[in-house]
């Protein structure tokens, strides 16, 4: 877990330093979930080859940790003809259903009610799969969120949804009485509407997370339908970076914390909870590695990850005709 955490760290890094370092190579919207990797790591551990999950737009660290290519991953996000979709989907659009990653999309919850399909899908075929559904606070909003809940508890299927609360939707601290917050404290309340058990969980532990995803894992493969596991977690990027008029590179501002509330306190008290740090030391206190050893692991990340930009920055772009690949006759 550590190692896939210093990974998808990295990763993300990598991604945000390129808007600097190679302006313009990467056109669109990004999101990053640096902060958010013990999340991430620590439910992905609980389930096994076969079964399936689905993510937001803020998608990188999923398919990493299940054993995709970065190579593919940083090409996608260029849009690299060598990309992991041939660089047709970019950021917010990653595949890899040979690793049951099935997709995303730039659509706020909209892997909700489609991660509940597969789910359904999953229980007519019978071969003991569950589903992992992960989406944000913000989704929690979604008329989706709770059309898909309700079928998923009625029809007991084989789902386990993750709810990644990282304080913020967007600009709008999660608190914020608007219409723009989402009610409830905590929102795995919102699990006792829909009959089915609702947890909260501190989603800067990556073995806090696993054991309660695993716990909703087991209970889905059992036949006796959905969680909803809450983690809370806090990014460390802002939202997403900022569309840039013609000319100017696009860029990442400062995080809403910092940007719009001007709370460097509530900030740097996030960053002094850094999961990749917290763990590390639980792990060399406990003997499980040494000091040496864990900053092996995070140099050998570093470099896999300086050696995805390189091959994606030499990956070829498409040829404009192949815009129209997949059009209809």
């Amino acid at each position: 877990m550590f190692t896939q955490m210093l990974r998808i760290r990295e990763f993300e890094e990598r991604v945000k330093r390129t808007f600097t370092e190679h302006p313009g190579v990467i056109r669109g919207h990004t999101h990053l979930a640096d902060g958010v990797e013990a999340s991430i790591v620590g439910s992905l551990a609980a389930i096994r080859a076969g079964d399936q999950l689905m993510a937001t737009y803020r998608c990188h660290g999923y398919p990493l940790a299940l054993g995709t290519d970065p190579n593919a991953m940083m090409a996608e996000i260029y849009g690299r003809t060598t990309g992991l979709c041939g660089g047709y989907g970019g950021s917010m659009h990653l595949a890899d259903p040979d690793r049951g990653f099935v997709g995303t999309s730039g659509i706020v919850g909209q892997s909700i009610p489609q991660a509940t399909g597969v789910a359904y899908a999953a229980q007519i075929r019978g071969d003991g799969q569950v589903v992992l559904c992960f989406f944000g606070d913000g989704a929690s909003k979604q008329g989706a969120f709770h059309e898909s809940l309700n079928i998923a508890s009625l029809w007991r299927l084989p789902i386990v949804y993750i709810l990644e609360n990282n304080n913020y939707n967007a600009v709008t601290r999660t608190e914020q009485e608007d219409a723009n917050a989402a009610a409830g404290e905590p929102l795995s309340t919102k699990a006792t509407a829909y009959s089915m058990p609702g947890v909260t969980v501190d989603g800067c532990d990556p073995l806090a997370v696993h054991d309660a995803v695993a716990t909703a894992v087991a209970r889905a493969r059992a036949g006796e339908g959905p969680t909803l596991v809450e983690s809370k977690v806090y990014r460390f990027s802002a939202h997403g970076n900022i569309i840039a008029p013609p000319g100017v590179p696009l860029h990442f501002p400062e995080h809403e914390a910092i940007e719009v509330f001007g709370a460097v306190e509530e900030y740097e008290a996030a960053k002094r909870g850094d999961p990749i740090p917290r763990f590390r030391g639980v792990l060399v206190t406990e003997g499980v590695l040494t000091s040496a050893e864990a900053d092996e692991l995070a140099a050998s990340a570093a470099d896999e990850m300086a050696a995805a930009v390189r091959f994606g920055l030499e990956s070829p772009l498409p040829a404009p005709e192949a815009a129209l690949a997949f059009a209809e006759a």
